[in-house]
Formats: C-alpha cells, structure tokens, sequence
C-alpha cells in the first residue's frame, strides 16, 4: 500500500550479508552500469521535489519509500549522513570507495566541471555515450544513452527486446497507469484503449505492417515484417512455409541390409514366455512345500470338525440349490413353424345328427367292403337319444396314437427349398437351331471299297468326292446320287493313304499316296472336260522340261544324288490318267498343298532318318527339298498357313511353328496330348485344331499362348481326324467310336474376342470293325457338307 505524506515507515533490523570481493568484476573495468542506477535514484528524487524544499527526514522517508532494501539499526545513521552529504555537497564527504564496497570507484566531490575526467574506457577516437546534465542539487550527472547491443559478443544477433520488465504477467500492473520501467528508469506508460484508439486510428493512416494485432508482451500493436506475413499466407494455404524445405525427402532405410544398422527396437512389447528361464532356488521352496504334504507335516486343506459335519448333513437333508441356476435364454427361431391342429368337428361327429347325415344300409355296406386307406372317414355316424347314452370309443387309444405321431413328425423349422434350376448352371449357349446350317442326316451312302475307307476329299468345285482304301484302288463319287465315276487300281497289295485334289477350278488333278510312291492322275471320262484334261496334263508334264534342264550337281560336276524321283508310269497306268509318280524312300501317311497348287509337302513316319521324315515337293519343277536337318520327335503330319510363309508340322506331343522366309522356329505349341493324329488350320490362320489318340480334341488360339483355349472331351474312344470347313464356322471330328461331332466355331478377326464352340449334333451311321470306326472325314467347299470315311467300307454324305 502507498505510504501517506510524513508518515515514516517502520524500520526493521534485517542482518546483511557480508559483502564478497569478486576479483570477476576488476577485469574488464566496466562499471557504468552501477553509476547509472545512482544516478537514476537521485533523478527520481529530483522530478518528485526540488531539493530546496526536502530536509533531512523528508529525504529518509523518500529514500524508506522508494529502496527495495531495509537497512539495519546499525548502518541507518551512517545511510542518512550519506544521502544527506551528497544533497548538500558540504561538510565531511564521504569516500565513495565505502560507499559502493569496491575500491575502484572515484571519489564524485572532487570531480568538478573543469576537471579532466578519463573513463576507463574512452578513447580518444569513440564518440562518448553519455550526456553530462544537471541535478536537482546543482551537480553533475552523467545521462548514459541506450545500449547497442551490436558488439561483438554472444548476443549481437539477439531480437530486439521491446519489453523490458522481464518475464513477468501484465495483470501485475493492472492497478497503475504504466506497464513498466524502461532502461533509464523511465515508467512506460500503457498503451490507449477504447474511444481514444479508435479516434486515432480513424484520424492516421493504417501503419505499415499493421496487423491488428495485440502484443501480449507489450500490450502494443504487434508489428510484422513483410517476410512473416508472407509465412503466415502459405500456412493458410497449406503450403510449405520455408524456401528449400523438401516435403518428399528420400526415404532412410533405417534397417540391417538397406544402409544402416538398426539401432532402436521395433517395439517395447513385453518379453515372450518362451524365454522365461525359471528360478532355481523358487523351485527349492516348492520341492520343499511338496516334500513337506508328503510328509504331513503339511496339510493342503483343514480338517472338518464336527460343526462341518453336522452342516453338510442338514444340507443334504434339505436341497436349497436353485435349479434355473444355469438356465440360458434362448430366443425363438425365427422361422417356427406351429404344430398342425385338427380341423373342428362337424355335424357327422354329433351324438344326434341330423338324418341327412346318418347313412343307409348299402352306403353302410359299401363302406364296410372298403379298405381302412381308401375311407373318406374311419367312423360311420350314429344317432344316440340322449348323451349317457353314448358308449366309449374303441378307436380312442388309436386315434389319440395318430395324433402323437402326427405331432412327433412334424417339421419345427421352416427350411428354404434349394431351388436351382440345373439350366442355370450350364453356360448360356445359343440354340442350335439358330446356327443352322449344318449336317443332320446322312443322305448318300457309297458302297463299292473292299475293305477299310482310309481316305477322302472333295474337289475344288464340289461336284466330285475321291476316296481310297485298303483295297488300293481309288474311287470317284458322286455325292448327291453315290455313283461312283472313275475307278482305277493302283497296288494289289499296299494300301491308298491318302487321297488329294490340287486347289484350283483351272485343273483337275488327283494325287493319291499309295506305298512309296506318290501318284499324279487326271481322272477320264465325263467328269472332266477336254480343256481342262489338257491343261492338268501341261502342268504335270512341264516338270520334267525343268528338271532335265536344271539337274542338281556336285562340286566335281556329276549328277547330285536325290532322296526321291520323279517319273512317268507305266504305259498301262499312262493310259488310265496317271501322268507322273513320285517316289519316295519312305511310305507317306499324309499329303498336304499350298493355297496356290504349285507346293505340297508329305511326311513319313515311318522313315529311318528323321531328317527325311518331311518334304516339300514343287509340282512344276520336280524338285523335293528336305527343311529339316534334324527333326525333334516322331513327325505325325504338316501343313501351310492360308496367308502367311508359316509351316505347321505336329510330332506325337508338340506341333511347331517355322517361318519359311526367315528359316528360323516361330512358335511352339504344347497340346498336351499323349499322341496326336491330324491337325486343321482355320481359313483366317488364326487358330488351330488338333486331335488325339488319347479321345480329346485340342483348340489352340495362336494369339493367347502355347496352351490349348479349349479342350473338348466327347468321344469315348480315338479321334482320327478333324477338319475345319472352308468358309463356314463349322468343323467336324471322326472317332473310332463310330460317331462324327459337329462343332459351331465361330472365330472373328479381332483379337480382343475369343472364339465360341458350340457342340451342335453328333451323327451316327458307321459300324464299328475291329474297334475302329471313322478313318477320316471332310468337308464341302461352299455347301455345309460334310463326308465321312467308316472302317465298313463305305463312304456316306452327310447333309
């Protein structure tokens, strides 16, 4: 609380410390600080009174008032000669030296205006940072300026410290009109609030940098530089506030192997109890404990005394257990199903019906003569005077049974029926009807081979199908009456294998393989006309021109030996249509063409060199080449893509892919059969079929891969051959089971669509001779024809 004017403050004895000498404050000579807080005491004297006015007890109550410390009883006298010595400048001065407890202090009465005064740290070269003013008393005092924190010390790049009063809340000064003290001592007065702010703010200009803002340290407004405030507007823009700062640093692989060493662990999770190490001198105690039961010397539970035993026996005596103890909820199902009443009765079951109800002697006999299964009823109505009068009812026992039963076989819980309609989890096919047409019946039958049909084809125009078989003859039918046309005998005792028409409307030539031998004949008689006769007799003679004249030799000039020859027949043979014979060194099992007639290849089998096993043979220039110089497996058919230079050859499990330009393998194929009979390339050369020994049939989508797109399963013995139709999506499989399949296979040119295989019909017509059925089948050129060769020795046209 402030002191009123006059009144003395009571003085208490505080014991003061002994003064240490700190040999610190001698080596840098600085004591400018101690001289001002002098002067500022006395200034603050000075602007309250003037010195004139103040005696010696106003100056002790000031002094009493104003000094944070209070002097002792012993040194109070000595204060006041003191204060009063330096007011009045006059009398026994006392020396300064005692006064600050240092003994580098000057003595301040004998410093005059005219005398020559050196700080310890002026030079003549620095600007002095004091003022030298008077006091109230007429004497010299040194005004020192505000400190520049800028020399060269631990602190020059400290912030600027606008608050001088420390850490201390403003709420302390909440009761006096300033907020502090500045360095001089000077009160710092609080800042203006309310009408008298708002007046001025509306009489200036918005300062710069001003925010609006309260400091909290200062109570001023807070002032932000321009490079804050634009750290403040990326904060609230979710941006990064510093230049350079990287939001996505590269990761620190903090763990063995990746850079560094783990240091810390993963996690402080407890340690398992598979490390628990138990202790040894805790298994001592119990040991111990075991021992002890052992001996009796402990016992595990107390001895009832007689007062138990009185208690179990009133419990027994008494059960005052509770039997819903351990009774748990349970809820009702959900689907409950009631227990079936019986129907009310009716007035038949009345002791006294009325007399429509009552039955007559024959209804009475009829129901009498029936069994107790067929009765609508098992009681007749009977009409009783009176209710005594009513006799027991013998079927009680039976019909209360009945009940039981009914109510025992009664369903409790409403079960949902399964239902599933087995259509569903078939795969949506299309109807067959709508992929029509195709072969359903067989219309011609063609009889005439002695023995097994091995083989079959259609002509490029489609009026004419040749076939051949074990009897080694080979045959030419109609297909739409099953007349047969031309007929010619080749061997008495090998069979034909295979039978092929030359592509192309513009000739009419057969190749027929029988034995070693590869026969080129153009058949006689009405089925052919004389242009086309000689023009199929040019293309087979003009071989032997270039061959003659173009003959391979050896480095030492002699004629290069070849694997195969070509030659004219005999004159018997010429005379039936056969031109040209092609031998071979092996039996070829299968002949194929190129789409333009002049190229066909055969494979052997049966060869001892595999390097021999195919051939390319060029018509027009008898020549046979040999592409293969080792051949991987037991070669079982080939034939050429529709558009591209890509052969296809199949061995027992693997059909390879070469290109014919390039001469190098371009695909693989792994069908995954055990043993693989034929082959058949669609149309557009994008897909291939292959069939098996082993009763699959392979579809392999050249685009998705070496594995089969599908694999059909429907035969229940061998597929010998399989065959693709020229230009509908048709193919057709024959299996030693006596049956042919008919497939839809429709494949588009684009890639992103997979083919679709419908099974469409299966015919039915071949007898079965010594298990094996259907050698081979094809296909008309436009029309959904399909022809079939049976080891009965028959040909039949399906359509």
């Amino acid at each position: 609380m402030a002191q009123r004017a006059g009144q003395k403050r009571k003085v208490v004895e505080v014991p003061r410390p002994e003064p240490e000498e700190s040999e610190d404050e001698l080596v840098d000579g600085e004591l400018d600080g101690a001289l001002v807080d002098d002067g500022d005491s006395e200034e603050e004297l000075s602007d309250d009174e003037s010195g004139d006015d103040l005696d010696e007890g106003d100056i002790e109550e000031e002094i009493e008032l104003d000094s944070d410390e209070i002097p002792s009883s012993e040194d109070e006298e000595d204060v006041r000669q003191q204060l009063q010595d330096l007011k009045t400048g006059n009398g026994k001065s006392t020396p300064l030296q005692k006064l600050m407890r240092s003994d580098t202090a000057k003595d301040v009465s004998v410093i005059t205006p005219g005398t020559d005064v050196k700080l310890l740290h002026d030079d003549p070269g620095e600007e002095s940072n004091y003022t030298i003013t008077t006091d109230a008393n007429g004497n010299e005092r040194y005004v020192y300026g505000e400190i520049d924190p800028g020399y060269d010390t631990d602190d020059s790049d400290a912030p600027v410290t606008t608050n001088t009063i420390g850490d201390i809340p403003l709420s302390y000064y909440d009761a006096y009109p300033h907020i502090g003290y500045d360095i001089n001592g000077r009160r710092i007065s609080r800042p203006a609030k309310g009408e008298a702010l708002d007046s001025l703010l509306d009489s200036i200009d918005l300062p710069k940098g001003w925010t609006g803002l309260t400091d909290p340290a200062t109570g001023k407004p807070l002032q932000l530089t321009r490079e804050e405030l634009d750290v403040l507007k990326k904060l609230t823009r979710n941006e990064v506030p510093g230049d350079g700062y990287d939001p996505y640093p590269d990761m620190v692989e903090y763990f063995t192997g990746k850079g560094m060493e783990e240091v810390m662990p993963l996690s402080a999770a407890p340690e398992p109890k598979r490390r628990f190490v138990p202790s040894m001198h805790e298994h001592k105690r119990v040991m111990k404990m075991v021992k002890a039961i052992k001996e009796g010397r402990i016992k595990p539970y107390r001895a009832p005394t007689e007062e138990d035993k009185e208690r179990e026996e009133a419990e027994a005596d008494f059960a005052t257990y509770d039997v819903w103890a351990n009774e748990q909820p349970q809820p009702d199902h959900p689907m409950n199903v009631p227990a079936p009443k019986l129907p009310p009765p009716g007035y038949e079951e009345s002791y006294h019906p009325p007399p429509e109800y009552l039955p007559d002697s024959q209804e009475k006999q009829a129901w009498g003569e029936q069994d107790e299964e067929d009765r609508d009823r098992d009681f007749l109505p009977r009409d009783h005077a009176a209710l005594r009068k009513v006799p027991g009812y013998e079927k009680l026992i039976k019909e209360k049974f009945e009940r039981c039963l009914d109510l025992y076989l009664a369903p409790r819980v409403r079960r949902s029926k399964l239902n599933i309609d087995p259509e569903s989890l078939l795969p949506k096919l299309p109807d067959p009807a709508e992929l029509k047409p195709f072969p359903t019946t067989c219309a011609t039958v063609c009889k005439g081979h002695e023995g097994r049909v091995r083989t079959l084809a259609f002509d490029p125009s489609g009026k004419f199908v040749a076939s051949g078989g074990d009897d080694g003859t080979v045959r030419v039918w109609d297909p739409l009456t099953g007349r047969q046309c031309w007929r010619i005998k080749l061997s008495a005792s090998e069979p034909i294998n295979v039978v092929s028409w030359r592509p192309g409307t513009d000739v009419f030539i057969l190749a027929a393989c029988c034995g070693e031998n590869v026969y080129f004949m153009v058949p006689q008689g009405s089925i052919i006309s004389p242009e086309a006769e000689v023009a199929s007799q040019e293309v087979l003679d003009s071989g032997f021109g270039h061959a003659a004249s173009n003959a391979a030799k050896t480095a030492a000039g002699q004629d290069k030996p070849s694997s195969s020859s070509w030659s004219r027949p005999s004159a018997a043979l010429q005379e039936r249509g056969v031109l040209v014979t092609l031998t071979l060194r092996s039996t070829p099992k299968t002949l194929s063409w190129h789409r333009r007639g002049d190229y066909f290849t055969t494979v052997s089998p049966s060869t001892a060199a595999t390097s021999t096993a195919i051939a390319i043979h060029t018509l027009s220039k008898h020549q046979t080449q040999h592409p293969f110089k080792r051949l991987k497996g037991l070669a079982q058919t080939a034939c050429f893509h529709p558009s591209k230079p890509l052969f296809f050859v199949a061995t027992r499990q693997r059909v390879r892919v070469y290109d014919l330009q390039q001469q190098k393998l371009e695909k693989e194929l792994q069908p995954g059969a055990r043993w693989i009979s034929g082959i058949s390339l669609h149309p557009l050369g994008s897909n291939l079929l292959v069939s098996s020994y082993d009763k699959r049939l392979l579809w392999h989508d050249l685009d998705l891969g070496a594995m089969p797109y599908k694999t059909l399963r429907y035969h229940s013995k061998a597929i010998r051959s399989v065959q693709f139709h020229a230009t509908l999506p048709l193919f057709v499989d024959g299996s030693d089971d006596g049956t042919l399949q008919v497939f839809h296979g429709k494949v588009v040119g684009d890639s992103l669509e997979n083919a679709t295989v419908v099974p469409l019909k299966v015919l039915r017509g071949h007898r079965v001779v010594r298990e094996l059925g259907v050698l081979d089948v094809a296909w008309h050129p436009r029309e959904a024809w399909a022809v079939s060769a049976g080891a009965d020795g028959s040909v039949r046209v399906w359509t």
